[in-house]
């Protein structure tokens, strides 16, 4: 193989590589609006816990709730 044919066959992996990345985050990103909709999580709780991660601050979720949705 010559080296452009190389740099071509590496193209098409890149922007395979691009279309397969896209589609899992907006995958993903349903998902999470998905879920904050239907009210199984509140995103907005958790964004909190990075300012308020004292030992004494209320817990988020207890691990038996956690446990159950497994």
């Amino acid at each position: 193989m010559d080296a452009q044919t190389l740099r071509e066959i590496q193209g098409y992996g890149f922007f395979a590589f691009v279309v397969v990345a896209v589609a899992l985050l907006y995958g993903y990103y349903f998902h999470l609006y998905k879920s904050e909709r239907s009210g199984r999580r509140n995103y907005e709780k958790y964004s909190d816990l990075a300012l308020k991660d004292g030992i004494d601050e209320e817990i988020l979720e207890s691990s038996d709730n956690a446990k159950k949705e497994k």
